[in-house]
């Protein structure tokens, strides 16, 4: 096989198994009875068709062959030159913040407690480093200049949401200590890349990190990491509730009740971070991701006080241009008649400072 054909056959892998969810062969994880497991693994509890067959992911890749897709963006994703000083001494409670880093990975400083979401700092979203999706822009900070990490959430296993290298030297920065929490099933992936410091939750569960409460929530998608473990590990987003900001982390996910629920069961949410690209075509994306008409109706859902649209303008995954997500997300907005300060986007490297839960409703 010759270079050329190589890299491609390693590009359509990797796009597959980011977003084509093909079905392959799974495996019993567990013997539980819980509505989101199956005798094969896990699954969607709204019942969304995330599963195509090859020709629909074949149909697809020859129509954007055919049509040219994606557009080329009109203009770079924004970026800016992050605060380093402010974050690093961002230290306690009381000044709650968002960093977006690029694509899913922010960085939320609040309760006293460093988290990072989805890390993913390497050059391509693929299993190799020399074919598959490629980022637009570098990291709007570099893992080495991140303050020091007390949790990581992963929120599943597809590679433009958990990188090996990523993961690898966050713990050997965090010399052990840096916790990372992850759906069921994702443990054992963790273990074997020499990483001990892992819990692992089921939907619904919580685990608590000095006093700030991590729940693992449900979410509409779908995992694997290579051609026979679909759906073998569980995806989902978060809900965290520190005393300065409760926040709610989508991870991937089409728009579903869970938006609903995760409210219901300890929201409304003051900050959400809400995926909003990777959306095109919709007869293919529909289920397993939202577009921002769908964000913005997720974040009515959740009563979020503020959302930040996140997952767009790094990697290039799908039909619409990389830059095209803020525009629809505009539109939608205006058509809810929601301001943007209540819903809109960072540049790479930006931080949202935002107000402190204890001090918002103590004012007058």
């Amino acid at each position: 096989m010759s270079s050329t054909s190589l890299r491609a056959a390693c590009a359509a892998f990797a796009g597959a198994l980011l977003l084509g969810g093909c079905a392959a062969k799974a495996q019993a994880l567990t013997g539980a009875d819980e509505p989101h497991r199956t005798a094969d693994g896990f699954r969607n509890l709204d019942g969304g068709a995330v599963a195509k067959p090859l020709s629909a992911l074949l149909r697809w890749k020859w129509q954007a062959w055919r049509d040219g897709l994606p557009p080329p963006a009109r203009r770079p994703t924004p970026a800016v030159t992050p605060d380093l000083a402010a974050l690093r001494s961002n230290t306690g409670p009381g000044s709650p913040s968002a960093t977006w880093i690029g694509h899913a990975t922010v960085l939320v400083q609040a309760g006293g407690v460093n988290v990072l979401t989805d890390p993913v700092f390497s050059e391509r979203a693929s299993p190799v480093q020399f074919a598959g999706p490629r980022r637009a822009q570098p990291p709007g900070i570099a893992l080495a200049d991140l303050p020091a990490i007390d949790v990581v959430l992963v929120s599943h296993n597809h590679y433009d949401h958990l990188d090996r290298d990523s993961i690898v030297q966050l713990d050997a920065r965090g010399q052990g200590h840096t916790l990372f929490l992850v759906p069921l099933g994702l443990r054992a992936w963790m273990a074997s890349v020499g990483v001990r410091n892992v819990v692992e939750l089921d939907w619904w569960d919580v685990h608590e990190v000095h006093g700030v409460p991590f729940q693992l929530v449900p979410a509409q998608h779908w995992s694997a990491r290579g051609l026979d473990d679909r759906n073998k590990t569980l995806w989902g987003g978060w809900a965290v509730r520190a005393p300065d900001l409760h926040w709610y982390f989508s991870g991937d996910s089409g728009y579903a009740s869970h938006f609903t629920r995760a409210r219901e069961r300890g929201g409304p949410f003051d900050l959400a971070l809400l995926a909003i690209g990777a959306y095109e075509p919709r007869w293919f994306m529909r289920d397993q991701h939202m577009n921002p008409a769908e964000a913005v109706q997720a974040h009515r859902d959740l009563g979020a006080r503020q959302s930040i649209g996140i997952h767009w303008g790094t990697f290039p995954l799908t039909d619409e241009a990389l830059d095209q997500p803020p525009r629809d997300l505009a539109q939608a907005r205006a058509a809810a008649g929601i301001d943007e300060a209540a819903f809109g986007v960072l540049a790479i490297g930006q931080t949202r400072w935002l107000p402190a839960r204890e001090a918002r409703q103590s004012a007058p």
